[in-house]
């Protein structure tokens, strides 16, 4: 069994930053690309970042310059660190990580954390 549990999510004022983890766990062999994906209600699930195996990091725009993706390969753990949020960074926040474990390679997702960025 593969788990992928996120944390860090919470309130914070626009202009603000917040740290999001993301660490799995399990019969894992290898994590390979990793991301982050935020979903607003009455929108699509929307790209925010991904790391891949070595550390090629990509963004969105609406992220980009503010949000720094990074991953740690011995502890099998994923951060996004979120500077300068505004209220449309506000979401749940969802991590993806393609994984070979005992039970073959595939995608899993983490149950998400929320993000409110209010003052």
């Amino acid at each position: 069994q593969v788990q992928l549990v996120e944390s860090g999510g919470g309130l914070v004022q626009p202009g603000g930053s917040l740290r999001l983890s993301c660490a799995a766990s399990g019969s894992i062999i290898s994590i390979y690309d990793m991301g982050w994906y935020r979903h607003t209600p009455g929108k699509q699930r929307e790209l925010v970042a991904t790391i891949t195996r070595p550390d090629n990091k990509r963004y969105t725009d609406a992220v980009n310059g503010r949000f720094t993706i990074s991953r740690d390969n011995v502890k099998n753990t994923m951060t996004l660190q979120m500077s300068s949020l505004k209220p449309e960074d506000t979401a749940v926040y969802y991590c993806k990580a393609f994984i070979q474990s005992d039970w073959g390679t595939r995608h899993y997702w983490g149950q998400g954390t929320q993000v409110t960025v209010s003052s």
